[in-house]
């Protein structure tokens, strides 16, 4: 699994740990939606902060 960060277009590395509890993560969250086919390629993720959040 190969996971890529990037905030406010700066990328983080990450080492293969963190790849793999990120990834597991967000995979393991989105497998258990309904309208998701499996096996999947490609997960993108945007989260974006509104003025609420700051």
């Amino acid at each position: 699994m190969k996971v890529e960060l990037v905030v406010d277009g700066n990328r983080i590395p990450l080492n293969r740990f963190v790849q793999k509890i990120l990834g597991s993560g967000v995979a393991g969250m989105v497998e258990t939606l309904d309208s998701v086919e499996t096996p999947w390629r490609i997960i993108e993720l945007k989260v974006e902060k509104g003025e609420e959040d700051a």
